[in-house]
């Protein structure tokens, strides 16, 4: 069990990017990214929110939805780690005629079954994790190009249940391993041109979650996004979108471990350790028809995810480094890996089916694929 729930930490650290935070965030699992199409363009989709998953991305842009939408996702995530892991998001929103659109989503993460072995080798049953988030939310027009939105979730992390520490004393624990909060999220989108997007969103702004009987509690993971959606080539049959977004996490923040550094090199240190996105996305469409490329950079070198990996020469070491200093700086050893996504879908009607690869963001090896299935009533 104590090999299992280091895993499973580890698991988790991987999506905490959080600097060099006094405290690392709690229910992590509210930071993956939702929905095949904003994955295969590096989590790059806050400046669009055009569909249910707009309740997770960008409250703002329920605004500008109209009818009724529905997301459905499924991911076998990171299958390297365990092989029972998956993921699932299912996003609904409705459009209220001229009071805006309300929304729901379903976030549900498993890491499959854990089977419990005492010190002495003793099998002594086994449970299955999981995490749950629940949200609804509104988003409404203050004007014909300007959509604002708000949302509330609620929050249940079960961990480890109450028979676990009732059969394992030696533990010293005697209660904890399931945690409840909530929290709320706020958006908006605006669109200036007909070319250009604006979106931001605040996420996961709510009291700590604790899993111990102690009182102790993690912060959530509450995060900044911010990203621009330009398409230099907007037709009636075809696009092309540039998605640069920046993710934050409000964890930790301008936190210096020696105390020493100035206001300047705090400010550069939250720069590196923030989230950098970058997508694009080709479509061709006619009024049944209708085919999507898409392909999008991601790094975060806190954590270690994406961003372009270098090999040094000396000593055979590896590091994530920035695409800016891979771009301008020299010597800094041969690139082995490039944080990268893909995907594509197709559009019939009103039925879409999308998928998307982000395993290339990670150092283990893995498969990483999402498949996603929306409808427009």
């Amino acid at each position: 069990m104590q090999k299992r729930a280091f895993g499973l930490a580890v698991a988790f650290l991987l999506l905490a990017g959080t600097g060099m935070a006094s405290q690392r965030p709690g229910a992590v699992f509210l930071m993956i990214w939702p929905a095949a199409r904003p994955t295969a363009m590096g989590g790059a989709f806050t400046p669009i929110a055009d569909d249910a998953s707009s309740v997770y991305y960008n409250q703002g842009g329920m605004a500008f939805l109209e009818g009724t939408h529905a997301t459905l996702m499924h991911s076998n995530w990171l299958p390297g780690l365990y092989p029972g892991m998956y993921y699932e998001y299912l996003g609904v929103t409705h459009q209220i005629k001229d009071r805006g659109t309300v929304g729901l989503n379903v976030i549900y993460l498993t890491t499959g079954e854990t089977e419990v072995v005492n010190e002495r080798g003793e099998y002594l049953g086994r449970y299955t994790t999981f995490d749950v988030a629940v949200a609804g939310g509104y988003g409404f027009p203050v004007l014909s190009n300007l959509g604002v939105g708000l949302s509330a979730k609620f929050i249940y992390s079960f961990l480890v249940p109450g028979w676990v520490w009732e059969a394992m004393p030696e533990l010293g624990i005697s209660s904890g391993g399931v945690g409840i909060t909530w929290a709320a999220d706020a958006g908006v989108l605006y669109k200036p041109w007909s070319f250009l997007n604006v979106g931001a969103g605040l996420s996961n702004i709510g009291p700590n979650i604790s899993y111990t009987s102690s009182g102790e509690s993690d912060p959530l993971p509450r995060m900044l996004r911010v990203g621009l959606a330009y398409y230099p080539l907007l037709t009636e049959n075809f696009s092309i979108g540039l998605v640069p977004e920046v993710n934050k996490t409000l964890v930790g923040m301008f936190f210096d471990t020696t105390g020493t550094k100035t206001t300047m090199q705090l400010l550069q240190q939250e720069w590196r350790d923030a989230w950098k996105s970058f997508g694009i996305e080709g479509r061709f469409y006619t009024d049944v028809l209708g085919v999507s490329v898409r392909g999008g950079y991601f790094e975060d070198l806190e954590g270690a995810r994406g961003g372009v990996v270098v090999e040094r020469e000396e000593g055979g070491t590896r590091e994530h480094v920035s695409l800016f200093d891979a771009l301008t700086r020299k010597g800094l050893g041969r690139v082995t890996k490039v944080g990268v996504c893909f995907g594509g879908g197709i559009e019939y009607a009103k039925f879409k089916f999308d998928v998307s690869v982000d395993q290339f963001i990670y150092d283990f090896s893995t498969n990483n694929y999402k498949f996603s299935f929306s409808y427009q009533f």
